[in-house]
């Protein structure tokens, strides 16, 4: 399709839009802000509509944004649409009142449910909607949440009909998704279009969060509390948006093998000890909470969270068993409830809804079967609708019609009917053009330090592409925008600051165990890959090479090789050209140990510590790998030194952006520990008593201290300085003695358990490393001496695992951190 390139973007839209368009609909005077925004964006891309959107693509790919679908290993790049939607903040007020009277209803028949159950005795709602929902959770029954609040956070999926009437479409509270993609949404697009936001007097979102945050401290019991957010897991699939939303509101990532129950308090496991949570938001569902009390086949919730749940101790958001609300069958009754227990009319109606475990309600349903859609009563799969729990019932034909007159006639509590919605649209670009497309809003609502109810002035907006508008997730080919709520009047700056500064810290925060095993780790990889970029280039480009031709005809070269052998670089130790088993140790992913392995390794280490790394560590990381079609060794040297001058920028993030904590200590412990051990096994490689003047060059140049030598000695390479230059040389950052002293210090400065001032056994181990190279000199080391500071290393890693790490489910370690010895 040709790129629809245009300076009036405005009027060749309003040309083509549909009646009822957000834009070609919109009163006179907000007609004149979407003008007014798409002449800016219009001039800014220069009247390409690709160009914009590909400019918004690469700031959300620089703010790594990212999510998955259901069976994607990989993440999936997120798909931002370049034009925000307006609404105006009058009409915005009208949603914000509906939505926050939705919420104090919600959270009334939710405690009614799980406490006095007087909407059930009084016959105003039938028992079989509650108990027919998999969210209800009999054990919840009698028991309060702290404060007598069950819901903290809220969201609702609302739709715009043509005519601007809006409407609600589901209730969401179980998991919160699309909250952290807004944020992240405005975010990218005000990088994008520089003060547009602004100009057009957007309302700020960092409000929002400030009270979501102080809402839920509110109910905890301390007057300084420790919330975490639970999240299942980096293969969930909003789980960047999970750890931006953690790192953004400063709370602690967590999983539930991080979490311990002990005597009915909750708490973590952290390189202290456990420390004492009082409060977590939740993405989880109930049902994986607590294996203990609700499906014991969960391996990803913590055992005995129930318990601290019940002693009061603890507050959770949302409280398990909210989710009963979010069947489509409750949607029948919320409007009769709200006169009930409100004593007022939905502000913002449901789309009408019939529930077919009413007699009068089911035959409504079958007699207009063509004009609905029927659907799974508490989304489940039903008998009856093929590949679907919802769908147009005109889309069914004869013998279908029948399976699902016999399936309901069977039960009929487990189907409703529902009008079918017509959506407004939206302008979006799709292939470089400006085109309407479907939209709906999630909303998103969070009580404040005072129990009020806040609405964000934003949404999680969702354009539809291929994937079904009224599914909970992003599907293939839809497309998200950013929201905007416009005031007449410039919008004060507002930050998460609310109403003053905290009190002055100079800690770190707290460091759960996890996440010091995965920074050690990364560490790790991190240094391994650029070792195995060394050996690369050494063979490739050293001087070996070059004095011998291409081919593997040397002592050296054949240990050079065999080297990338044992690490699993290549899969052969034999003769031949060097370029193919170059181009196979660096980009062969069927390899474990080469360079796109270990960087994949890398990257999904990194994944698990999303809250604790910057953007511009995914840039590197993600950055494409080189690939080869042929043994071309000028092309692999090239590729070998770019790769180790990214590395080296990973490096320089970490030196010089990381604040000294602990988990930079941890990370920093981990490159040390891979370059001693692979210090030691190179020395003993290279280094031996019978090693040559390749041999000893070959080790000058791996551990990168050529220069170092020859400013200090005049002749060539010989055995007893190199030695003492790259193994005990205590300025040398590439020697072994330089390594041990750095573990030794970092393990120093590492809190300790012991009430008693006696050394842990890291830092036993780690003093005795030190004194044990500290005398040596390179005439008087030995490859025994060698072998025994390999083997002491060895052991202070174990050591270092055993006493800060996890020992829960090691086996099942998914960062393939063991793989590496």
């Amino acid at each position: 399709m040709e790129t629809d390139i245009s300076l009036n973007w405005a009027d060749a839209y309003l040309a083509a839009a549909p009646a009822g368009d957000l834009f070609a609909g919109a009163a006179p005077a907000m007609q004149d802000r979407w003008r007014a925004m798409l002449d800016r964006l219009s001039a800014q891309a220069q009247g390409n509509p690709a160009m914009l959107a590909d400019n918004v693509a690469r700031q959300a790919i620089d703010l790594g944004m990212a999510f998955r679908l259901t069976g994607d290993e990989q993440e999936r790049s997120w798909p931002l649409g370049p034009i925000p939607m307006l609404i105006d903040a009058g009409e915005w007020a009208h949603i914000e009142q509906g939505l926050a009277q939705r919420a104090e209803l919600l959270e009334q028949v939710i405690g009614d449910i799980y406490g006095a159950g007087s909407l059930v005795r009084d016959g105003k709602l039938p028992a079989s909607v509650i108990t027919g929902s998999s969210n209800y959770w009999r054990v919840m029954t009698s028991t309060p949440p702290p404060r007598g609040h069950h819901l903290h956070f809220y969201a609702a999926d609302i739709g715009r009909g043509p005519a601007g009437e809006w409407r609600v479409l589901a209730d969401r509270v179980r998991t919160p998704v699309g909250v952290g993609y807004a944020l992240e949404n405005r975010l990218a697009l005000s990088r994008a279009t520089g003060d547009l936001l602004g100009a057009m007097n957007t309302r700020r979102l960092a409000p929002f969060f400030d009270d979501l945050r102080r809402g839920l401290a509110a109910d905890c019991e301390r007057s300084d509390p420790r919330i975490g957010l639970l999240t299942p897991g980096r293969f969930n699939q909003s789980y960047a948006e999970q750890a931006h939303l953690a790192r953004y509101l400063g709370l602690l990532l967590v999983e539930g093998e991080d979490l311990i129950v002990t005597d009915g308090q909750l708490f973590v496991r952290t390189i202290q000890g456990l420390k004492r949570i009082d409060g977590l938001w939740r993405w989880m569902d109930s049902r994986f909470m607590d294996p203990l009390a609700f499906d014991s086949k969960s391996r990803i919730g913590v055992p005995d969270l129930f318990d601290a749940c019940a002693r009061g101790g603890l507050v959770l958001s949302n409280w398990p068993g909210a989710g009963v609300i979010e069947s489509r069958a409750f949607a029948a009754f919320l409007p009769q409830l709200s006169k009930a227990l409100l004593g007022a009319d939905l502000i913002l109606p449901n789309i009408a809804t019939w529930w077919c475990g009413q007699s009068e309600e089911r035959a409504y349903v079958r007699e207009r079967l063509d004009r609905l859609v029927v659907g799974s009563a508490f989304d489940q799969d039903v008998a009856g609708l093929p590949d679907a729990r919802f769908m147009p019932g005109s889309a069914l034909d004869e013998r279908q019609r029948a399976t699902l007159a016999e399936a309901m006639a069977r039960r009929p509590m487990d189907y409703v009917g529902q009008e079918v919605v017509k959506l407004s649209t939206t302008p979006a670009v799709v292939d470089g053009r400006l085109t309407p497309l479907p939209f709906t809003l999630r909303v998103f609502v969070a009580r404040d330090a005072q129990g009020q109810w806040r609405v964000m002035p934003g949404a999680f907006a969702r354009l539809a592409g291929h994937g079904d508008i009224r599914a909970a997730l992003m599907g293939k080919g839809d497309m998200s925008a950013d929201m905007c709520v416009v005031d007449s009047q410039p919008v004060p700056p507002d930050t998460l600051l609310g109403g003053g500064a905290p009190a002055i810290r100079r800690i770190g925060g707290m460091l759960p165990a996890k996440a010091a095993d995965n920074l050690y780790w990364l560490g790790r990889y991190i240094e391994r890959t650029e070792m195995t970029l060394r050996l690369i280039r050494a063979i490739v480009g050293g001087s070996i090479e070059a004095d011998l031709g291409p081919s593997v005809a040397s002592p050296t070269m054949n240990r050079l090789v065999g080297q990338l052998v044992l690490w699993g670089a290549i899969a052969r130790d034999g003769g031949g050209p060097v370029g193919p088993l170059c181009a196979t140790a660096l980009g062969d992913a069927r390899q474990s140990g080469s360079v796109r392995a270990l960087m994949a390794s890398v990257g999904n280490i990194g994944e698990g510590l999303r809250d604790r790394l910057a953007s511009d560590f995914w840039r590197l990381v993600r950055l494409p790998l080189p690939t080869f079609d042929g043994a071309v060794t000028e092309t692999l040297l090239d590729a070998s030194s770019r790769m180790i001058e990214r590395i080296s920028a990973l490096s320089g993030l970490a030196a010089e952006n990381m604040g000294r904590t602990e988990g930079w200590r941890f990370h920093d412990m981990g490159r040390r520990m891979e370059r001693a051990i692979n210090g030691c096994r190179l020395l003993g490689l290279f280094g031996g008593d019978g090693a040559s003047a390749d041999d000893l060059t070959v080790l000058l140049d791996l551990n990168d201290s050529q220069i170092s030598y020859r400013t200090r000695y005049l002749t060539g390479p010989a055995l007893p300085p190199v030695r003492d230059l790259v193994a005990l040389e205590p300025h040398n950052p590439r020697a072994i003695v330089y390594q041990a002293q750095r573990l030794a210090d970092h393990i120093a400065a590492l809190p300790t358990l012991r009430a008693d001032g006696m050394p842990e056994e890291p830092k036993r181990l780690a003093d005795a490393l030190v004194a044990r190279l500290s005398p040596l000199t390179g005439d008087m080391l030995t490859i025994a001496d060698i072998n025994d500071v390999e083997n002491r290393l060895l052991g202070l890693s174990d050591a270092i695992g055993q006493r800060y790490f996890l020992q829960v489910r090691k086996a099942e370690k998914a960062d393939g951190a063991d793989l590496l010895s």
